[in-house]
């Protein structure tokens, strides 16, 4: 018997992730919202929040960015300047001009102040009961928050539908974990072995 590899695993349920994820943000217009409210008291101790402009269903990150924002945190986004290079997080605020990105996505200018994020919320495909997560594939935020992490203290958490839930994300010794889960059923902690 032949087993796939975890990355050619990972491809092919990409495929259907994506289309899962399109199905459940038309499903769930208000998740955002709900994920807003649903924030524990202790993500509105940071700092300094790593918030993403969304894509291709990504639940939104705004409405709790801008409670965040309310609550004293300054928020940055995340600009790729080279596609295997770990992302850069920039200061953002709603009115400044965004441009695209090494992948094109929006991003904020290069020379927008850099800082260093307490919090990262991130955008994922699917995740785990063991903290798994999947991304779109380019690695992008496993070679960020493995950075990240290796500069100091930093929260991670993923924000997705609760339907993005899989039994078990498909894992790669680079892949990095989530500290938590956001979705519109609430908030989950996941428990790391030491």
């Amino acid at each position: 018997m032949v087993h796939a590899s975890p990355a050619s695993a990972k491809t092919a349920l990409r495929l259907v992730l994506r289309r899962r994820r399109k199905v459940l943000a038309a499903e769930a217009p208000d998740a955002a919202l709900r994920v807003a409210a649903l924030a524990p008291d202790h993500l509105f101790s940071a700092r300094i929040v790593a918030g993403y402009r969304p894509q291709g269903g990504e639940l939104d990150p705004w409405p709790l960015l801008r409670r965040l924002a309310q609550a004293g945190a300054q928020i940055v986004l995340p600009r790729a300047d080279a596609r295997d290079a770990p992302l850069v997080f920039h200061r953002h605020a709603d009115a400044e001009t965004l441009a695209p990105d090494a992948f094109g996505v929006p991003a904020p200018l290069n020379t927008a102040p850099v800082l260093a994020p307490d919090l990262i919320l991130v955008p994922l495909l699917a995740f785990d009961a063991a903290g798994g997560r999947m991304g779109q594939g380019a690695g992008c935020y496993d070679r960020t928050l493995a950075a990240a992490r290796s500069s100091g203290a930093v929260h991670v958490v993923g924000l997705a539908y609760a339907g993005q839930e899989v039994a078990q994300v498909p894992a790669e010794p680079h892949d990095q974990l989530l500290d938590a889960i956001l979705t519109e059923t609430g908030y989950r902690a996941f428990q790391r072995n030491i």
